[in-house]
């Protein structure tokens, strides 16, 4: 049994549509889409999120300063070294910077990704030492570095100049380096916070292009031609890292999406796309996010990251289609690893009294001797989705007596905010800490752990309206009976991209169940229709094998989706929540 099964419901709520937001938007656009854009606020101007509209390259210092120091480098033809993070975001970043480039005409690129069982995260004093080995004369930190104080000083001792390429947020100390490019800089003007680590990359890399470009150094269409190549890396790595999708990222995210679906996808994305059984001519942010992105991210969780970089660098698509079939392999086996552990995390919450779903604690601390270091985010993020509090999990990490973990975080509190004073309170007991307000990571000796629960409990504790708050699923309305169709879906597809702070629209209905059958004794497969017609629809639960209540009607919260199957399009509802009625 995994954690979705023993979740309890999710309060249903309506997203208000304001009139006046309804009816600023497009008349041509159909009624059920003009409604979903008003609740979030979207205006006319912001229906066409062309690549002409990102944030201009030009307004970002920073990356200007980078893009020199890089031409220079170009110029005098030295050696670069590329430092990646180990997750999606991070070698989309690696794969984008190191192709622009030797592209670009960098004679001598080379990248790393730390061995996240041994070296763990970041521009490490270690990672420096392996980097030096190629004799750098600069090293260009991609999705990481911003919390690097001690590797840009190893850097800085062997004489290897950094650029910082990062979008975490900044400790109180910043590491010393030539230039830091990040949005969340405490006094960075530009207005793109929410870039993930690949697109602050493509920002860097785009300038660079401009100013090699002003040398004479490259001609303009190579340049134009390169940053275009790039864009299907930028999209995957943004719908991956879970950024939100502002008017800025949704201009990155369609660009590279228009991009794979004219067919001019890179061949390591191409066979991505065929080992996930998803098509390139329909490609859409949820491929993305739950397709491709946890194949790569699981050369990270389990193995060596490089792998899925070389696949994102393949230029073969034999090469490329041998690398994407690994991932995929590995993908499985990281599903059933997660499995496990998920299993054991319920007999952990149970064994402490509490029924999943009824929180009894401001937040959840949960550890296995027997977890793998590599998939605790996973865990902690399904139990926080299930709990609605904060949730840590922890494995043994690769130093003897030491633990890695992992911390998810629900609106109101800022995770981040929650270890910084965890370790201002308690001098010494965190190791090491880093992340975002939603996602952290830390690493704890394992004799502290039960005082770091202590801290963890009073620290979350102090967010009391935030754990007041009920676990809510946000609906954008009921849909009629001529409004389940295959024409809205398609509309709906292509009215993105969905993603993290730009939800992909769910709606609410009490509908008739017509037909049932268990697909892997796991899942639900339905067909349903609405009271008021005749006409029936698939349907699909996850996770979930009886009806609640057991009766032929239901409540259900659903997405609206087009199925592809064996070459035939069909609307299907992909339900999030089914209740009795």
């Amino acid at each position: 049994m995994n954690l979705a099964r023993r979740a309890a419901p999710r309060e249903v709520r309506r997203r208000p549509a304001p009139p006046d937001g309804v009816a600023a938007l497009d008349k041509h656009l159909h009624p059920v889409l003009r409604r979903v854009y008003a609740a979030r606020g979207v205006a006319t101007d912001e229906l066409d999120p062309q690549i002409g509209r990102m944030l201009p390259v030009a307004g970002w210092p920073a990356a200007q300063r980078a893009a020199e120091r890089l031409a220079m480098a170009r110029l005098q033809d030295e050696t670069v070294v590329v430092v990646a993070d180990f997750d999606a975001d991070g070698a989309t970043s690696a794969a984008l910077v190191v192709s622009c480039l030797r592209g670009f005409g960098f004679g001598s690129v080379h990248y790393l990704v730390p061995d996240r069982f041994r070296l763990g995260y970041g521009l490490s004093p270690a990672i420096v030492e392996q980097a030096a080995k190629f004799s750098p004369q600069l090293l260009i930190t991609v999705d990481n570095g911003i919390s690097s104080v001690e590797g840009c000083q190893r850097a800085a001792d062997l004489g290897i100049e950094v650029i910082i390429t990062d979008h975490h947020l900044p400790g109180a100390s910043l590491p010393v380096a030539g230039v830091i490019v990040n949005p969340n800089l405490p006094d960075e003007a530009f207005a793109g916070k929410n870039l993930a680590g690949v697109g602050v990359a493509f920002y860097v890399m785009a300038a660079l292009g401009r100013k090699l470009v002003d040398a004479e150094l490259m001609t303009e269409s190579l340049a134009q031609a390169g940053l275009a190549e790039a864009l299907d890396l930028v999209a995957l790595g943004t719908v991956a890292d879970l950024v939100p999708l502002d008017f800025n990222n949704r201009v990155l995210v369609q660009a590279g999406l228009r991009r794979i679906r004219a067919g001019r996808a890179r061949p390591g994305v191409a066979a991505l796309f065929e080992a996930s059984n998803r098509r390139l001519r329909s490609a859409c942010s949820a491929d993305l996010g739950f397709g491709l992105a946890p194949r790569l991210n699981a050369a990270g969780r389990l193995t060596d990251m490089s792998m899925g970089i070389e696949c994102l660098l393949s230029n073969s698509v034999a090469e490329a289609t041998q690398h994407a079939t690994r991932l995929t392999t590995l993908n499985q086996e990281r599903r059933e690893l997660q499995r496990q552990m998920e299993a054991e995390a319920l007999q952990l919450l149970d064994a402490a009294g509490q029924q999943l779903g009824v929180a009894g604690k401001a937040a959840y601390c949960l550890f296995s001797p027997a977890w793998h270091e590599g998939i605790v985010g996973l865990v902690a993020t399904r139990a926080r989705d299930q709990m609605n509090r904060p949730v840590i999990a922890f494995a043994p990490a690769g130093k003897e007596g030491e633990l890695k973990g992992s911390a998810r975080s629900i609106d109101g509190i800022h995770i981040r905010d929650v270890l910084d004073l965890i370790a201002t309170r308690n001098p010494g007991l965190l190791l090491k800490f880093g992340g975002h307000a939603r996602a952290a990571g830390i690493s704890l000796r394992r004799a502290d752990l039960a005082r770091f629960d202590d801290a963890w409990q009073a620290a979350c504790a102090a967010y009391s309206d935030a754990l007041e708050q009920p676990n809510l699923l946000w609906s954008d309305g009921s849909l009629g009976p001529a409004e389940l169709s295959l024409d809205l879906a398609q509309e709906l597809a292509s009215a993105g991209p969905w993603g993290q702070g730009f939800p992909e629209p769910v709606f609410d209905n009490e509908l008739t169940i017509c037909e049932l059958r268990l697909l892997k004794n796991q899942h639900l497969k339905l067909r349903v229709r609405h009271p008021d017609s005749a006409a029936q629809i698939d349907a699909i639960v996850f996770n979930q094998t009886e009806v609640p209540g057991g009766g032929d009607a239901a409540h259900f919260c659903f997405r609206l989706q087009v199925n592809e199957f064996r070459e035939q399009r069909r609307a299907q509802l992909v339900v999030e929540q089914m209740q009795s009625v």
